[in-house]
């Protein structure tokens, strides 16, 4: 069974490995307060597939459900085929360039 979610966790396998450093806002709940932490990406994707993977491991009866299975495969797909699949000149570019949004409308 692979749908959407194998697929999503193919493009953060993939993202792992573009963009392993890129920081990512988390909210932490510390009892009744909320607080946000701010950690590479590689730190949550790898704390995210071991999840999937334990989980997996769990429930490794059939059944449905949640198809951890499939998450671990895209996730493991998405950092293979990133590696096959890119340009290594489009990649370094895109690295330098600090790429921003630019803006759209009239002048």
């Amino acid at each position: 069974m692979v749908g959407a979610s194998g697929a999503i966790s193919g493009v953060m396998g993939a993202y792992l490995v573009l963009y392993p450093h890129v920081r990512v806002f988390t909210l932490v709940p510390l009892g009744f307060f909320v607080t946000s932490f701010a950690l590479p990406a590689w730190a949550m994707l790898i704390y995210w597939f071991v999840l999937q993977f334990m989980s997996g491991l769990a429930r490794s009866s059939g059944g449905g459900g949640v198809a951890f299975w499939a998450h671990t495969g895209g996730f493991v797909a998405g950092i293979i085929g990133v590696k096959l699949f890119a340009r290594p000149d489009h990649i370094a570019m895109h690295r330098k360039q600090h790429w921003r949004p630019q803006r759209v409308g009239w002048r």
